[in-house]
């Protein structure tokens, strides 16, 4: 058995790089996969993203910050129902409070549904719905183990509130670890917990890096600590160097492999055996290997070529985390059950997810079933399939068509003479907060008049060919919108470029820019010349020659690195701060260590002097 985890970094966009979701979880080739950072609210879920053949799939999004954090679990299985497969949970609960909608249990919920799980009572219930409100959980139980997919909060060193948030989201889930360890269950901890315990973990770690509260509390968790868990994979390689999983998305970091371990795998709990002893524990007898899946890189020796360049000269495609696998043995088979209610299959928000009318009465009546006696009655479904014959279209204009016809029904009286008792019936999307999955289907004997299409209020981007002259783009722009007038804008200020920002952890934040110097043009030479032309090549050939004397003021005006002699790349802080908006030089080079000359030499220098850039904000 393998499970793997994995921050996907926007589930969205690894699909996009994958091709389809299936490819994507085959890729990874698990039993279990976890994914956090989807970045997906309820109503962003789609088939498309949360189906995939032979897999079944959990979702927790965020309640509070769209297109935010996010976990899911898949789950390989040949059946989903009357399966003794350890890899389809029993059981699934969204959050780890006992408070959310679709909180299930595990047996230390004081009652049935939405309260406070056993030890959790000292916390208030605000307290409780906060920590639960960004989609940072699922627990899914295995049977032989329970399954935390955790996504940790990151911090900010300067974000007060942030960092309490983090504070009371790690206490409050050990809190529900230590009651799940205290009915005698297994646990396996899997995610970006946003923490490296140790000096070994970090490429750039000062000498206090393990005095922070957070890895403290991380490494009191271990056994060699008296806690209760083992970090799997360095219990497997305790002394690998340079094991990291996750890099800087703006500095090139991961071209050195200058980074950090802050995916893991934990394990908690005595093995499967039925006589055990000492010495025997999960990790010892079932835990055969967990290893890095640097395959997954997004910088790949010898398939990505060119420098970093800043950013500019390579795009890397992937997340900027490798995923984590561990291999299980000796894992037996458990006794029947059926895939839990949070599935997605009985998600009647997910856009698209119900391709047929035969396939939502079959859910519909597997859901009550199970819920009413834990049965599964196939015989109600054939009958469905006999009776039933509908297919789903999807119109131009985004509306679902749904084309139906039902053995034994009478043609509706709005038909014309010759038409079939099939009609197409056109239907809006529904809101996410309809439950009912007749609310999805505008059945109607009438005739439905179609929805128009809702016109885009944006603008149209104009191309490149736009701009008819240099004199146009040397005039000075009015900043405005909508006719109102922007300030504090300098007319004269570089144009910003595409770019990442710094990790959150850096002293600063900052985007690349064109490094526009003011130049030293006459535009009314230009002008004069440029209307001289009466040809377009002639046009053309001023307008090159130009742009070639601009860039060869604006080179010579950028400076070189001490390190390497080579041109710097410019960047604007973007943090606030007394130097907001100031402009400064870099080393063009990816981030790594100090000891690689190849490696960013650390060159800074601001573009102008602070007393300046006082007087140009005064």
């Amino acid at each position: 058995m393998k499970i793997v985890t994995y921050n996907v970094n926007g589930l969205r966009p690894r699909i996009q790089q994958f091709g389809s979701l299936l490819k994507l979880l085959s890729s990874l080739d698990a039993d279990i996969i976890c994914f956090q950072e989807t970045k997906l609210a309820k109503h962003d879920l789609r088939a498309d993203m949360v189906w995939a053949d032979g897999y079944e799939s959990f979702f927790s999004c965020t309640r509070a910050r769209i297109g935010y954090s996010g976990v899911a679990t898949f789950c390989r299985v040949k059946s989903a129902f009357s399966s003794g497969e350890v890899a389809l949970p029993v059981d699934a609960e969204e959050g780890f409070t006992g408070l959310l909608e679709n909180s299930r249990g595990f047996g230390d919920r004081k009652d049935d549904c939405c309260s406070i799980v056993e030890g959790l009572e000292e916390f208030s219930k605000d307290e409780l719905l906060k920590v639960d409100s960004e989609g940072r959980c699922i627990i899914t139980d295995h049977g032989h183990f329970v399954l935390f997919n955790i996504y940790g909060p990151c911090a900010d060193p300067d974000d007060v509130e942030r960092i309490q948030f983090k504070h009371n989201f790690f206490k409050i889930l050990k809190k529900r670890w230590d009651a799940l360890l205290g009915q005698g269950r297994r646990l396996i901890v899997v995610g970006d917990i946003n923490i490296a315990p140790a000096t070994i973990d970090r490429c750039d770690a000062k000498p206090d890096f393990e005095k922070n509260k957070f890895r403290e509390w991380f490494r009191s968790l271990l056994i060699e600590n008296g806690g209760p868990f083992t970090d799997v994979f360095r219990a497997k390689h305790p002394e690998r160097k340079e094991a990291y999983t996750c890099w800087s998305t703006s500095s090139g970091a991961e071209i050195f492999n200058f980074g950090s371990r802050i995916d893991h795998i934990l394990s908690a709990g005595e093995c499967l055996h039925e006589h055990s002893s000492e010495g025997h524990d999960f990790l010892t007898c079932h835990v055969r290997e967990c290893e890095i899946l640097t395959q997954f890189k997004r910088w790949q020796s010898g398939k990505t070529t060119g420098r970093w360049k800043g950013g500019a000269g390579i795009k890397l495609k992937g997340s900027d985390h490798a995923p984590v696998c561990m291999s299980l043995d000796e894992i037996p088979i458990i006794s029947q059950h059926n895939t839990p209610l949070l599935s997605t299959r009985y998600c009647p928000q997910v856009e698209g997810c119900q391709q047929t009318l035969v396939s939502m009465l079959a859910r519909r009546q597997t859901a009550e079933q199970i819920k009413s006696n834990g049965q599964f009655d196939s015989s109600l479904v054939t009958e469905t399939v006999q009776r039933c014959k509908v297919s789903m279209k999807r119109s131009s204009d985004d509306h679902a068509v749904l084309d139906f016809s039902l053995d034994g029904v009478v043609n509706s009286p709005h038909m014309k003479q010759g038409e079939t008792d099939s009609e197409l019936v056109e239907c809006p999307r529904s809101s996410p907060s309809e439950s009912s999955w007749s609310k999805m289907l505008c059945l109607s004997s009438s005739p439905v008049k179609p929805v128009p299409r809702v016109q885009s209020k944006k603008k149209p981007k104009q191309c490149q060919g736009s701009q008819l002259s240099l004199r146009s783009f040397f005039q000075k722009s009015s900043n405005s919108i909508d006719g109102i007038s922007q300030p504090g804008i300098s007319d004269n200020s570089g144009d910003l470029l595409n770019s990442d920002q710094i990790s959150s952890g850096d002293s600063m934040k900052y985007d690349e820019t064109n490094t526009k110097t003011p130049i030293n043009i006459s535009i009314q030479d230009h002008a004069a010349a440029y209307s001289l032309c009466s040809t377009v090549e002639e046009k053309r050939n001023v307008a090159v020659a130009e742009w070639q004397r601009i860039q060869e003021v604006m080179q010579n005006s950028i400076p070189l690195c001490k390190g390497h002699n080579e041109p710097c790349v410019a960047r604007i802080v973007r943090k606030a701060g007394p130097n907001l908006g100031r402009k400064f030089f870099v080393c063009a080079r990816a981030e790594g260590p100090a000891s690689n000359p190849e490696a960013n030499c650390n060159y800074f220098k601001w573009a102008a002097s602070k007393s300046k850039h006082k007087e140009r904000g005064q």
